[in-house]
Parts: structure tokens; sequence; C-alpha cells
């Protein structure tokens, strides 16, 4: 495949793609990492709980 058969398209779309995949990691990626903050703020509380119980 030679370069002067690509489209001006690829030039677009392809960064296009890439872009829109960064977004949608880091709008996962954020979500995810803010779940596992609550859930160990969860454990610490439990823990001071247990730990004010005995």
């Amino acid at each position: 495949m030679d370069w002067s058969e690509m489209g001006a398209g690829h030039f677009i779309f392809i960064p296009a793609c890439l872009l829109i995949g960064m977004v949608f990691g880091w709008i996962l990626g954020s979500r995810a990492a803010a779940d596992h903050y609550r859930g160990e703020l969860r454990k610490l509380e439990e823990r001071a709980q247990r730990n004010g119980k005995r």
C-alpha cells in the first residue's frame, strides 16, 4: 500500500479515535480510582469501629 492511496480522512479519523479512547480511559479510570478510595475509607472506618469496641 502506497501512502498516496490513503485519503485525507485518515489524518482526521485516526487521531479522533485515539482522542475518544483517551477520554473514555480517563473517565473510567477516574471512576475506578474513586471507587477504590471509597472502599479504603470504608475499611478504615470498620477497623476503627472494631478496635473501639474491644
